[in-house]
């Protein structure tokens, strides 16, 4: 088998990547930063289990800080999942961590995955934060982008420069346009990963705005499989694919999911509605379903119990 580089490795969607490609008998290479945006003990505790295989080695560093031209020397596959992430808190000075590591790091990668000899694919972690409020739904790939947030702005200038680097120096780029990821390892500013917290202590969950609003959760291990079959696939570099769970679910429908998966009355405090969150997402992935042979497999039901569980093991 290759080896693979995983940025962000030990992330919620990196490190589930790094342990399925060892999985595999993939050699993987994880590079993570372990910045502060959220508590890096849980980066920590993600990673632990792939640190003890003997195909993984783990680099701490700043991607803008390494020598790339050396590292993709005997890589097959990069999957770039590295950003700074949260749609929040991309607006006022936070902005410019949102440009280093989401738009300049990617144009460093790229750039040096021009020379790279064996390079197969690289398949690039995008949002469906760059659609902002489509006008469309299910939202299809060729719609025009309108982002409205900074951070979304951010990762569509990131998408932009995969494309620019595939079409002028025929980089083997792909970009993959996660929609709401959920599941075990959550980030801890994530609403669910807050919401399954909340429940634990007895708090009362927060909502921005009414509640009414939607979005297409996607559960990780489906999240997973569509980064294989993007980095395998043939005749898709310098694509850019939806990756959606399915189905698209009102953010107070969830919340009465959880109380059944709990069997826990959730008390609710709404708040205003936030700067930069799109009001409904839902994707099409009839091209992903087309080109990658992409079909979610796992229910939000059946994600969110996954989830619940992995909350308990972690808080308790």
């Amino acid at each position: 088998m290759g080896t693979s580089i995983v940025t962000g490795a030990a992330g919620f969607i990196g490190s589930h990547l790094v342990e399925a490609l060892l999985e595999q008998g993939e050699r993987v290479i994880g590079i993570d930063h372990f910045n502060d945006y959220y508590d890096p003990a849980l980066k920590r505790k993600n990673i632990m289990a792939a640190e003890a295989h003997p195909d993984f080695q783990l680099i701490e560093a700043s991607m803008e800080l390494l020598n790339w031209s050396v590292l993709l020397e005997d890589v097959d596959v990069v999957y770039h999942q590295a950003a700074q992430a949260g749609v929040r808190a991309s607006w006022g000075e936070g902005f410019r961590l949102y440009t280093e590591r989401n738009v300049n790091a990617t144009q460093i990668l790229l750039e040096a995955a021009k020379e790279a000899p064996n390079l197969k694919r690289i398949v690039f972690a995008s949002s469906s934060s760059v659609y902002g409020d489509a006008e469309t739904l299910p939202t299809r790939e060729d719609l025009c982008p309108r982002p409205v947030s900074p951070y979304g702005i951010t990762k569509l200038a990131a998408e932009h420069l995969c494309r620019l680097y595939a079409h002028n120096f025929g980089v083997p780029v792909v970009s993959l346009r996660y929609f709401t990821v959920y599941g075990p390892r959550q980030r801890s500013d994530m609403a669910f990963h807050l919401f399954m917290k909340a429940i634990l202590e007895n708090r009362p969950i927060r909502i921005y705005g009414d509640g009414q609003q939607t979005r297409d959760y996607t559960f990780v291990k489906d999240a997973i499989a569509a980064n294989l079959a993007a980095a395998s696939s043939p005749d898709v570099a310098g694509e850019v694919f939806n990756i959606g769970g399915g189905s698209r679910v009102a953010l107070m429908d969830v919340i009465d999911t959880l109380e059944q998966i709990t069997g826990i009355p959730i008390q609710r405090e709404h708040i205003e509605q936030a700067r930069g969150d799109a009001r409904h997402t839902a994707a099409d992935t009839s091209k992903a379903a087309r080109m990658l042979e992409y079909k979610p497999q796992v229910t939000l039901a059946e994600g969110l119990a996954q989830e619940w569980q992995w909350i308990q093991a972690l808080y308790r």
